[in-house]
């Protein structure tokens, strides 16, 4: 049997499911549209569909990163490469396409599961530092594999209201 079809029960198969349907969510606000279409800023953000599952994407990697105790710190200067790095991330950029990151966010999202199947849920390790984040602080990696469900929730709220604007459909109702 392979890490990703290990049997799981309790809390971690519970883990599993939350994040198997935030995502689903999150990647149904994405269905049928063009590249143009998920790029389209359709409310008065510059939020896009397409940046929306790229930036979840890039933040589920960062915490499955924390989760393992490997997450490289946040940069303390910000400089204009570090600010154009951070927008990046927020739209597709020339290359690539909405299947791309659909694929790579695929493929995070497996690499996570099989994380959740494996862990120690216990585990601590300490934020990194951030303006909005005081020194000291540590959180188990059963709270950051929470913190990515809530992350995506989110968005998949986001990418809801945007996919809305450009033709009407709604993920619920």
């Amino acid at each position: 049997m392979t890490t990703n079809e290990q049997a799981v029960s309790g809390e971690r198969a519970d883990l599993l499911d939350l994040l198997a349907t935030r995502r689903h969510f999150l990647r149904h606000t994405a269905q049928g549209l063009t590249d143009e279409q998920a790029s389209t800023c359709s409310t008065k953000s510059e939020l896009t569909v397409a940046g929306l599952i790229k930036h979840v994407s890039t933040v589920e990697q960062h915490w499955a990163e924390f989760a393992q105790g490997t997450a490289d710190t946040a940069p303390t200067e910000f400089t204009p490469e570090v600010i154009a790095a951070w927008a990046d991330q927020f739209r597709l950029v020339e290359g690539e396409t909405l299947a791309d990151v659909l694929a790579e966010y695929e493929k995070v999202a497996a690499a996570t599961a099989d994380l959740v199947r494996t862990l120690d849920l216990e585990a601590k390790y300490e934020l990194p530092a951030a303006p909005w984040q005081p020194p000291g602080v540590f959180w188990s990696v059963r709270m950051a594999f929470l913190h990515i469900a809530s992350e995506t929730a989110q968005h998949s709220g986001h990418a809801d209201i945007i996919r809305e604007t450009i033709d009407g459909q709604k993920t619920m109702g």
